[in-house]
């Protein structure tokens, strides 16, 4: 029983790293690239839908993306999209058969705000992982009557560690993520 709760406890908060990092990746560097655009939703036929379903996304050049809709019909539709996304700045230009996107130089002052915009993301992935911790706190309290004091003080340790490499994890990346922005 207390196996169960603490490999659930581990898989969850593994997605809940997995989605950190995916959070961080969507916020840009000097780079043009497509996970940038990996959250955008479209309105499509009344339906927001995510980018990646309406078109192919290919960065052509550092800071280029060339945006190609599989149905054309939907071109404004991304094209107001991308230029509604906040932290991007960019700025699409519609040729009639796709869009291109142009990522701005980031300036000094643009790469503290992103990495202000990446701490706080990875503060609330750790939060999230503590909340992980307490729901199954709460799982293994609840069995204090099945199973000896001794197992259920190991098994709160063992927590405290998966906690520990965790939250470790999500340092890890925000550290990497911190020096990419910071890069010129």
């Amino acid at each position: 029983m207390i196996a169960d709760i603490l490999a659930d406890t581990k898989s969850r908060m593994d997605r809940a790293v997995e989605a950190a990092k995916e959070d961080f990746s969507t916020v840009r560097t000097g780079r043009a690239n497509p996970q940038l655009f990996q959250k955008v939703m479209v309105e499509y036929y009344g339906t927001p839908t995510p980018l990646a379903q309406l078109a192919s996304l290919n960065a052509v050049e550092a800071r280029t993306l060339v945006v190609t809709p599989y149905d054309k019909s939907a071109l404004r539709g991304i094209e107001q999209a991308i230029r509604d996304m906040p932290n991007l700045g960019a700025n699409p230009t519609n040729d009639g058969n796709l869009i291109r996107i142009t990522m701005p130089e980031l300036t000094a002052e643009r790469r503290k705000e992103y990495v202000k915009l990446v701490k706080s993301k990875g503060e609330d992935a750790k939060v999230h992982v503590r909340g992980i911790r307490r729901k199954s706190k709460d799982e293994l309290d609840a069995l204090k009557g099945e199973v000896s004091d001794d197992d259920l003080a190991r098994a709160e340790k063992e927590l405290d560690g998966i906690t520990k490499t965790h939250v470790d994890l999500i340092d890890e990346a925000l550290k990497r993520k911190e020096a990419e922005l910071l890069e010129v």
